[in-house]
């Protein structure tokens, strides 16, 4: 799986860490191994730039997901892959905002930041939180999916 990600908020933030999270999530999901992502975080006023022209908003937001090729996404056994890899996206985080979020949550700046990129990558493979039952549905999967990255980190981590 072919993962790019770049900073650009200025803040230092593990990326390698985020990378790690994007790739269990995307894999656990089923995606084409040959699946292209980008993950590019930026600071508040871009991200306030991007919030207001893409979705309306005012002021910054943590995550947003721009999907590229919905239609190529392999989501399983069931369905055939093709050869062509599949252009999943773009996640946008914002790391001063998810620290501010982390703060109010109880927990560490890093562990918003993993939050908000396996709920980017859901987005973009088409979850979303709309309505209850959606909302659930995403939410469960989202805490499913981090969970089972933290607890690969922290196997990985003990000695053998």
């Amino acid at each position: 799986m072919s993962i790019e990600i770049a900073n650009e908020s200025g803040v230092d933030v593990d990326t390698d860490a985020i990378l790690d999270v994007a790739r269990h999530a995307l894999d656990e999901m089923g995606v084409n191994p040959l699946a292209e992502l980008s993950i590019l975080l930026v600071d508040i006023e871009y991200m306030s730039e991007l919030n207001h022209r893409w979705m309306g908003g005012d002021g910054p937001t943590d995550v947003l997901a721009f999907p590229m090729d919905e239609g190529s996404v392999d989501h399983g056994p069931g369905e055939s892959s093709g050869s062509e890899p599949a252009l999943l996206g773009d996640i946008v985080l914002c790391p001063e905002v998810a620290a501010k979020q982390a703060v109010t949550a109880g927990h560490a700046a890093a562990d918003e930041m993993h939050l908000l990129t396996v709920h980017g990558a859901l987005h973009l493979l088409g979850y979303d939180h709309a309505e209850p039952e959606e909302e659930r549905e995403m939410f469960g999967l989202q805490a499913r999916l981090l969970s089972g990255w933290q607890a690969h980190r922290r196997s990985a981590k003990e000695p053998s």
